[in-house]
């Protein structure tokens, strides 16, 4: 008898006609298995889901506060410009502006009588400036970024004016000089909670030699020493790239001798976290799949054992090896997808659940129990690929049925 070629239209439609008939007629086996995937897939889904979520919920927070990134330098040094444009430059710093000596880095801001702020920070600010990400960079000497704090007690908003105010002593003589700034914009206090007002770095660098007492035509004084050359700086304001690139970048300070400080403990805390979820879920993924595996194993070849007789007429109606491993295989794509969307649904279920309830404590578009997309679909071929790994070990027994058994049953 000659065999049908079931790779024509016809032949491969009838083969899923009868793939999914015999599932339905076959129904209370085909449960069994949909329901002991399900009992792999949903609880996996929602375990990566917490873990997924409680970590990325963790790294957002320290991601979305770029004082985690930043590593102060302590103390006053010495530093010249190349020094630091090597440490600009460094893979590791996603942002770095020189520092004048602490001491003068403080200022009085002024309004009017009734609002001013006495000794505020004056920090200086540049392009891709991580805290002054949502506001607009000063660009100008004459503009500033004022802190929330500062702009409610000078009761400024942005486009408003307001003096700017440094004092120093030459000669046994007080004197005082102002500078005009317009607010560019307004500094969440979640970013910056102290009164601060974010300058260009010329501005800076024009208020501690006005203190050192040269001539600064910045604030238009034209009293004291003859302007002076800056080649040197006290400090440096730096954020890493990442949180990674922390203690990297703070090793590398401290081969250099600088001391620095950064906030590596809460970062190793979340990696810690993140370690011992991904070994929980690790371990327990395995031991899941594993049984599932076995599982599978064992309920695909005992159901080719009691289709026997039937895998045998196929073979005596023509079809070839290759139309009966392509019916497994339609078989087990069929049940793994339906348990794998059974699944879905109550991992979707599992989530909400837990997002209401483990979530009420948390700020608001926080989350307990998260999945993106692509891990949806990483899931899904997963799955897939073991389906078809167990339908290939029961394709191989299928194999080794020959027509001539559904003739010794006559």
């Amino acid at each position: 008898m000659s065999s049908y070629p079931v790779d024509r239209p016809s032949e491969r439609g009838l083969l899923w006609r009868m793939a999914l008939r015999d599932l339905v007629h076959d129904r209370k086996v085909a449960l069994c298995i949909i329901f002991s995937l399900i009992a792999v897939i949903a609880p996996l889904l929602l375990l990566f889901g917490l873990k997924n979520g409680i970590v990325s919920q963790l790294r957002h927070q320290l991601l979305d506060d770029p004082r985690t990134r930043e590593v102060r330098i302590t103390g006053n040094g010495n530093y010249d410009f190349s020094w630091l444009e090597q440490l600009a430059e460094r893979p590791e710093v996603g942002f770095s502006i020189p520092l004048t000596r602490s001491l003068n880095t403080q200022a009085d801001l002024v309004r009017d009588g009734q609002h001013f702020v006495a000794g505020a920070e004056v920090i200086p600010t540049g392009s891709g400036d991580p805290l002054l990400s949502d506001v607009v960079v000063p660009r100008q000497d004459n503009q500033v970024v004022l802190s929330a704090s500062a702009a409610r007690r000078l009761d400024l908003k942005p486009s408003d004016s307001f003096r700017l105010m440094v004092n120093r002593k030459v000669e046994g003589q007080n004197q005082r000089a102002a500078f005009a700034l317009t607010v560019s914009g307004v500094l969440d206090d979640a970013r910056f909670a102290r009164p601060g007002a974010f300058v260009t770095l010329p501005l800076l660098v024009a208020l501690e030699d006005y203190r050192d007492g040269y001539q600064v035509p910045l604030l238009q004084v034209s009293e004291g020493k003859p302007p002076r050359e800056r080649t040197r700086f006290s400090r440096a304001r730096v954020y890493a790239s990442s949180l990674d690139d922390v203690p990297v970048l703070a090793r590398w300070l401290e081969e250099q001798h600088i001391e620095a400080v950064t906030q590596a403990a809460q970062i190793e805390a979340v990696q810690a976290i993140d370690r011992v979820l991904g070994v929980i879920f690790g371990v327990i993924a395995w031991i899941s799949a594993t049984g599932c595996i076995a599982s599978l194993i064992g309920a695909f070849i005992a159901n080719i054992d009691r289709k026997r007789k039937d895998m045998a007429i196929l073979r005596l109606l023509g079809f070839r090896r290759r139309a009966v491993t392509l019916f497994i295989v339609i078989q087990a794509l069929f049940l793994t997808s339906v348990a794998f969307a059974a699944g879905l649904v109550l991992y979707l279920l599992g989530s909400t659940l837990f997002n209401r309830v483990l979530g009420t404590s948390l700020p608001d578009q926080a989350f307990v129990c998260h999945l993106e997309p692509l891990h949806y679909f990483a899931a899904l071929l997963c799955v897939l690929v073991v389906a078809l790994s167990v339908a290939a070990i029961g394709a191989l027994r299928a194999l080794k049925i020959e027509p001539a058994e559904s003739l010794r049953e006559i």
